[in-house]
């Protein structure tokens, strides 16, 4: 069902971003004035208004959401794929309990679009894989996630 606009995250919404997921972020690159999307997994919903995530400190993410709040999320769940526009701030510049240098960026939702185009639905979400150690990437999926809903 496309078109669909909310000003919060869905219950769904709130619970697909409660799983790991590929989620793609979109900001305004702080010097070419231009978009910039990146890719990331370390994403979690804590309410139905705010989307928390870990971001490398020296991540482009970082430097563009200082120079310019806007930010927006691509989702792929529950058949359709959601813009979720908001405003960022880097809530820690480093996370505590992580062994990589990570900043926490925190995101208030203004805006919920299902863009999907109409007449279509979304028959196998994207899956990945890591390609390191699977027990060190548990552990460290672990420490970030732990470190993302405790701060």
């Amino acid at each position: 069902m496309a078109n669909v606009v909310e000003p919060k995250l869905t219950d769904d919404l709130v619970q697909a971003l409660q799983e790991e997921r590929l989620v793609t972020i979109a900001t305004i690159d702080h010097e070419t004035g231009s978009p910039n999307v990146s890719v990331i997994s370390w994403v979690y919903a804590i309410s139905e208004d705010t989307v928390r995530l870990a971001v490398d400190q020296r991540s482009r993410i970082v430097a563009n959401i200082r120079s310019n709040s806007s930010i927006v999320l691509t989702v792929m769940a529950d058949e359709s794929v959601y813009s979720i526009s908001g405003v960022a701030s880097i809530r820690a510049e480093r996370l505590e309990g992580v062994p990589l240098k990570l900043s926490l960026v925190e995101i208030k939702v203004k805006e919920v679009r299902d863009v999907m185009f109409y007449g279509s639905k979304i028959a196998v979400e994207p899956k990945y894989e890591k390609t390191y150690d699977p027990r060190a990437a548990a552990k460290l999926d672990n420490q970030v996630l732990q470190a993302i809903k405790g701060f």
